[in-house]
């Protein structure tokens, strides 16, 4: 299958006794597709975007993407962006600073990064405002330019977790609407975790409800 295909996939945290926060989860993200994640605080949906990023080292189960194995690849081999709650942005960064941060990373040459900060720019409503400091931007600027400093490399899959959460309820709405647009406009691969069912169908072509580390419903 091309796109996410997660197979079986559990997460084991040590303790006594152990906790399991994913517990054989199985499921298919299709290229191009936005689905939610959609379950309470605690139900394992982080431990399992976290393990699909490679962040969280799973006990059991696989990770593949377009065919390919990347359970055990490295985070920075496996071609996955992710958006955190907070955003998890550079202070020291201008805007345009932070969006080329991964281009800078991978080597891309000066004009490419300047053209590709500029289409990302202008594709999460930021056009013009490229120099200015981050502590100069709202909370939802901010989630906006973390978005596109996560496109910036062009991911093949995106992982956002809780990313409009600390927003203020009119706002999380206006952007829900937003990113549903930027997303669909990129035409890449996401999977959002949410506990809000109203912003999963505002921003998602599907919704995979969770609850105590498995897949209830899809």
């Amino acid at each position: 299958m091309s796109g996410l295909s997660v197979t079986e996939l559990s997460v084991l945290y040590p303790g006594r006794p152990p906790v399991t926060a994913v517990d054989g989860v199985s499921l298919e993200v299709a290229t191009g597709e936005i689905v939610a994640l959609l379950g309470p605080s605690g139900c394992g949906k982080s431990s399992l975007l976290g393990a699909i990023v490679g962040i969280v080292e799973p006990s059991a189960g696989a990770v593949a993407f377009d065919g390919e194995d990347v359970t055990h690849t490295p985070i920075h081999q496996r071609g996955f962006g992710l958006v955190f709650q907070d955003g998890q942005l550079f202070p020291h960064r201008s805007v345009a600073g932070n969006i080329a941060y991964g281009l800078d990373a991978n080597g891309t040459g000066r004009l490419e990064r300047e053209v590709r900060v500029a289409e990302l720019l202008e594709l999460v409503g930021l056009a013009g405002l490229g120099d200015r400091k981050i502590t100069e931007l709202s909370g939802g600027q901010r989630q906006r330019v973390a978005l596109a400093r996560s496109l910036a490399p062009r991911p093949r899959l995106l992982c956002l977790d809780e990313p409009l959460s600390s927003l203020d309820a009119e706002l999380r709405t206006r952007l829900a609407d937003d990113l549903r647009e930027v997303l669909t406009a990129s035409g890449i691969t996401a999977l959002l975790v949410t506990h809000d069912p109203a912003e999963a169908a505002r921003i998602a072509d599907r919704t995979v409800k969770m609850h105590d580390g498995r897949v209830t419903t899809a």
